[in-house]
C-alpha cells in the first residue's frame, strides 16, 4: 500500500490534471476516506502550495489560479540520462512498469515538444537483450531501506529466508548493496556469528532499524564478498583443478563467483563448487589451458564423457 507522502504527491498530480474534483472524487482515485483527504490538502498548504476548495455545482479542489510548479528543465543530455536511467532501473528490478511509465510520462510532460519527441524517439528505438525483472514493492523499499542504513552506519534487524526456506532474524550491520547477474544482494555483519555474511534481497521478509550503530572496515569490498560468497555456496560437488596458465589469463576468464583462485604456487589453483559436474568440464576444456584435476574422480569421467562426445562430433 502507498505511503501517505507517495497520496499527497499523487493529490498534487491530481489537482495540477484534473481541477475540481470533490472530495469524494478523490477520496475515490486515492483510496482513502474524504477526511483523509482534507489532511493531504492541509499538508500541501503546509508546504506552501495554495489548495483552495470551492463550494457548490461547480465546486471542488484546484490550485490557486496562475500557481504554477517550478518547471523542471533539462538538457538534452540531461533528459537522455533520465530516460535511460529510467529503463536501466527496470532491468534492474527496482522500479515497476507503471512506476517507469509514471516518471516518464512526468518528465515528457515538462519538456519543450523538439526534446520530447526525441526523448520519445530514443524510447522506440531503445531496446535490450535482458528482460525486465518484475520487483515486488517491498523489494524496493527494502532497498531503500538498507541504503539509508549503510549510508548512516545503522544496524538493522531482518526477516530472511535461507535458500532451504529456513526462517531466521538477524542483526546485521549493512556493509553495502551490490547487484550481480540479475539479483540484489545485502553485504553485511551478521552479528550473531560475527562474519561478514551475504543476503538475496528478494529472501527477506522485512527490515528494521535498530539502536545499534556501526563503522564499516576500511577495506572491506561489499563487490568482491559477494562474488566470493556466491563461488562457495554449497553445491554436491567441491572441485579442485590445477591449471598450467598465467593467474593474471584465468582471472580475467574465470568470474569471482564461479571460482576463487590461488597462484601462490607458481601454477593456479582453481576451487570451485558444482552442481552438475559437466558444466564444470565444459568450462574447463572451454578455457583452452592444460589441467589437472586433483578432486572430484568424477570430474575425470565427466572430461572423458566430454571428450567422447566432442570426438563424436568431429568423426
Amino acid at each position: 500500500m502507498p505511503q501517505p507522502t507517495t497520496r499527497v504527491l499523487a493529490l498534487l498530480e491530481l489537482l495540477q490534471a484534473r481541477p475540481g474534483l470533490r472530495g469524494a472524487e478523490l477520496a475515490d482515485r486515492l483510496a482513502v476516506d474524504e477526511r483523509t483527504v482534507r489532511r493531504y490538502v492541509a499538508a500541501l498548504v503546509e508546504l506552501g502550495i495554495p489548495v483552495r476548495a470551492d463550494r457548490g455545482r461547480y465546486g471542488g479542489y484546484r490550485l490557486h489560479p496562475g500557481f504554477k510548479l517550478p518547471p523542471l528543465m533539462l538538457t538534452d543530455d540531461e533528459a537522455v540520462a533520465v530516460v535511460l536511467g529510467l529503463q536501466v532501473a527496470e532491468r534492474l528490478g527496482v522500479a515497476t512498469g507503471p512506476a517507469r511509465e509514471s516518471a516518464l510520462a512526468k518528465i515528457e510532460r515538462v519538456l519543450p515538444v523538439p526534446l520530447r519527441d526525441r526523448v520519445q524517439a530514443l524510447r522506440d528505438a531503445l531496446d535490450f537483450t535482458t528482460p525486465a525483472r518484475a520487483p515486488t514493492p517491498a523489494q524496493a523499499a527494502h532497498l531503500l531501506a538498507l541504503g539509508e542504513a549503510a549510508s548512516r552506519g545503522h544496524r538493522v534487524r531482518v526477516a530472511y529466508r535461507s535458500w532451504r526456506g529456513t526462517p531466521s532474524e538477524r542483526d546485521v550491520d549493512p556493509y553495502g548493496l551490490v547487484f550481480h547477474s540479475g539479483r540484489w544482494y545485502l553485504s553485511g555483519l551478521d552479528q550473531a556469528s560475527g562474519e561478514p555474511r551475504t543476503f538475496r534481497l528478494d529472501r527477506i521478509a522485512s527490515v528494521e532499524p535498530t539502536p545499534g550503530r556501526f563503522t564499516p572496515p576500511d577495506d572491506f569490498d561489499p563487490v568482491g564478498h559477494v562474488t566470493a560468497s556466491l563461488a562457495q555456496v554449497p553445491f554436491t560437488h567441491e572441485v579442485e583443478v590445477v591449471l598450467d596458465a598465467p593467474l593474471a589469463g584465468v582471472r580475467r576468464r574465470v568470474p569471482p563467483a564461479v571460482a576463487w583462485l590461488d597462484g601462490s604456487d607458481g601454477a593456479v589453483v582453481l576451487y570451485a563448487r558444482a552442481e552438475r559436474l559437466d558444466g564444470m568440464a565444459q568450462m574447463l576444456a572451454g578455457l583452452g589451458w592444460p589441467f589437472t584435476i586433483r578432486r572430484p574422480d568424477a570430474l575425470r569421467a565427466a572430461v572423458r564423457a566430454l571428450a567422447d562426445r566432442l570426438a563424436a562430433a568431429a568423426g
